[in-house]
């Protein structure tokens, strides 16, 4: 697990920061991961593939036979792994 040093941290947002973590039972690193968390990955975010669901209903979506039609064109040979030679 990577680390992170936070260096000239104001004294009232250290003191800010030990507050809330008393305020969640937890400690001051362990408030602050969870704000670190919650601001990178919030839980409202919408993922990329709710995104393109959205956009191909917004747009009509497809048919049977239009979704057939990308089956048949999509290739389907195995891909060739990585070489790093």
């Amino acid at each position: 697990m990577a680390s992170v040093t936070i260096r000239n941290i104001p004294d009232e947002v250290h003191r800010a920061l030990r507050v809330r973590a008393a305020t969640h039972g937890r400690s001051t690193e362990g408030e602050i991961r969870d704000i670190l968390e919650a601001i990178v990955r919030p839980v409202e975010r919408i993922k990329l593939g709710s995104l393109l669901a959205f956009i191909a209903r917004d747009a009509g979506g497809l048919t049977d036979a239009e979704a057939e039609q990308f089956q048949q064109l999509r290739d389907k040979t195995p891909a060739d792994p990585v070489r790093f030679e």
